[in-house]
């Protein structure tokens, strides 16, 4: 049998997950181990206790799944760090080991590789991953934006720099499966129904801003700064633009970019994002600006989905709900973004002269997990326009999708923990030099604020007036 490649894996992975909660959230009932959902129900009128009563299956499965994602990130705390290990943290965390482990042990295998390998090595990537949430839920850091991702970057930077990685270890360090799968996750809460509430103006900040950002920034960094890699160039201008982490992946593989021009991005992206979600809702604020407007200048600007929520919560619900919906609607441009960039790499940057280059060595270099993305968005759209508007909500968004979100978490996790432990600080600082690639960050977001805000105000507030006036 043929390997798998790593982009098949993780559309097969990321289904196999979203199938398995599909399978326990709808088909099981869940009310007894998630209290919450029934207050939901109740808000929206769904009758979820009758609902239950005509499901005698059981819930054994939904239990397993919400205590053990649940359960394995560390509690919050202030002075003590122990106190957030009770001993169901510890029984989860194990348990959610080898959930994780086992899943993606198994997809080892299949793309030819030792399943037992990456057991032992998945020992260290997985406990860097739990020390990251609980130094992200220590009060004062919490308070200051500084989440996960930006914990596990910094500690698998300290353990590969300090004390360096055992040979046993590296079979588990695969980044880009981790958050290739956690993409395929993240599609399924790209909800189409989501994007028609916002309507044109926020489809105008989210498509007509994001590439004119991209080019020129793109453009900045070869005529103005000349920056020598063309692949750091595009991957960080596609981080900035674009949605962080998400789209510096998909373009780094449309692009073949090395794994520390994608370090590179990454961490210019998170340092970035932890200020900019506290910096900008307090400038906001201070400025007295709108609520609908403040929350698209968050969504179209902040990189990271979980950023974007937390600072449009700093606003307001009705700056919440816009931030976290240009942000989706932003997220649509993952797919585009790859290809449009593996098409010019293949037709312009790495082509020959005299060369033709057709339609299958655009493929070639497409990267295919984005059909994933797309396909979970699909699905999740289809699914929730079938069901009643109060079932999707309990049901869906607030049962399928929670779970999936939070696997995506942890997933992401994973993979900024396995770039920091494979990085080195001597081949970071090649990337650094002169400071270019900080200077076109800089440059790059402070064009995107000034053009997204514009946007926002000239779609929400002079184009489309009667909408922002109905949310």
């Amino acid at each position: 049998m043929k390997n798998w490649t790593e982009d098949v894996a993780a559309i097969l992975l990321g289904f196999l997950i979203i199938t398995l909660a599909l399978c326990a959230f709808l088909l099981i009932p869940f009310g007894e181990v998630n209290p919450a959902l029934h207050e939901a129900s109740s808000v929206s009128g769904f009758d979820l206790s009758a609902w239950i009563d005509s499901h005698d299956t059981g819930n054994v499965l939904t239990a397993l799944l919400s205590e053990t994602v649940n359960g394995a990130r560390p509690g919050r705390w202030t002075l003590n760090p122990l106190s957030a290990f009770t001993l169901d943290f510890l029984v989860s965390a194990i348990g959610f080991y080898f959930f994780l482990g086992i899943l993606f042990a198994g997809v080892s295998l299949m793309m030819g590789r030792q399943a037992t390998a990456f057991l032992k090595g998945f020992v260290l990537v997985f406990s860097l991953a739990v020390a990251a949430y609980l130094l992200a839920n220590q009060v004062d850091f919490r308070n200051m934006g500084l989440g996960y991702a930006l914990w596990a970057i910094l500690l698998g930077l300290f353990v590969s720099n300090v004390f360096g990685i055992p040979d046993v270890v590296r079979p588990a360090l695969q980044p880009e499966l981790y958050i290739k799968t956690g993409l395929i996750l993240l599609g399924g809460e790209v909800l189409f129904g989501k994007i028609l509430a916002i309507g044109l103006p926020g489809i105008f900040v989210a498509w007509v801003v994001t590439p004119v950002v991209l080019v020129s920034t793109y453009w900045f960094g070869q005529k103005v700064l000349k920056i020598s890699s063309k692949t750091l160039n595009i991957t960080i201008s596609a981080d900035m633009s674009v949605c962080g982490v998400s789209a510096a992946i998909a373009t780094a593989a449309a692009c073949k970019a090395s794994r520390e021009e994608l370090t590179t991005a990454v961490g210019l992206s998170m340092i970035f994002t932890s200020i900019m979600m506290v910096a900008l809702p307090a400038f906001i604020n201070a400025v007295g600006m709108p609520e609908v407007l403040g929350g698209a200048w968050i969504g179209g600007t902040i990189d990271a989905t979980g950023a974007v929520v937390a600072a449009g919560a700093f606003l307001g619900d009705t700056a919440l709900n816009v931030a976290a919906t240009i942000k989706m609607i932003q997220n649509i441009l993952i797919g585009v973004l790859a290809f449009g960039v593996a098409m010019y790499w293949t037709t312009k940057v790495d082509r020959s002269a005299g060369q033709t280059v057709g339609i299958s060595e655009i493929w070639l270099r497409f990267p295919r997990f984005v059909l994933g993305f797309l396909g979970a968005s699909i699905v999740f759209s289809l699914l929730v326009e079938m069901l009643d508007p109060n079932t999707a909500i309990v049901l869906i968004e607030d049962g399928v999708l929670d779970f999936t979100s939070d696997m995506r978490g942890w997933l992401f996790c994973l993979a900024f923990t396995s770039i920091g432990l494979s990085a080195n600080f001597r081949e970071l600082k090649s990337q650094f030099h002169g400071g270019k690639p900080l200077v076109l960050y800089l440059c790059g977001q402070t064009l995107n604020l000034c053009l997204t805000l514009l946007m926002a105000w000239i779609m929400f507030y002079q184009v489309f007036p009667e909408i922002t006036e109905s949310l």
